[in-house]
């Protein structure tokens, strides 16, 4: 066997994210919701979670990412990141903390707590104390759409 330091690079790197995952999530059993999101979904239906750390508790179902934390959501086009999200499996929630940003559609959303109701498409946001929650919408000028005549009773042809 090869000492750690001969190893490839991204041999190194795997083995190295290998060992960062602790024992105790290697070792509990994951909710069916949790397990193989990508098997268990049709394509471009996964929700996919990035951060520095993440447990899991098999018995509550509740799954925490701490640390530039980076949701996806292509499903329903929605982009987020914050300091700490918290998937809430048997309540279907998201809450997210800590410089909250949400983008979805074109249309973003910032606050220091949001909470994303899957089953609703709902997304609730709290500001930081004395501060406020900024939303940004894109919204289509009537002015510059054209004008449909209304249809006549009697078409003269």
């Amino acid at each position: 066997m090869l000492p750690f330091s001969q190893l490839s690079r991204s041999t190194s790197r795997r083995l190295a994210a290998a060992l960062l995952v602790p024992a105790t999530l290697a070792a509990i059993a994951l909710p069916a919701t949790l397990k193989s999101a990508e098997a268990q979904t049709a394509p471009g239906r996964a929700l996919t979670l990035r951060s520095d750390v993440q447990e899991a508790n098999a018995k509550t179902g509740v799954v925490t990412a701490r640390g530039n934390v980076q949701i996806t959501y292509p499903a329903r086009q929605i982009q987020a990141t914050s300091a700490q999200a918290q998937y809430f499996s048997r309540e279907r929630r998201i809450v997210l903390s800590g410089n909250v940003y949400v983008l979805q559609q074109g249309n973003s959303l910032r606050g220091e707590n949001i909470t994303y109701l899957i089953d609703e498409g709902r997304f609730v946001a709290l500001p930081q104390t004395s501060k406020q929650v900024e939303s940004i919408y894109i919204v289509a000028d009537p002015a510059s759409t054209p004008a449909t005549p209304p249809a006549l009773a009697n078409p003269p042809f």
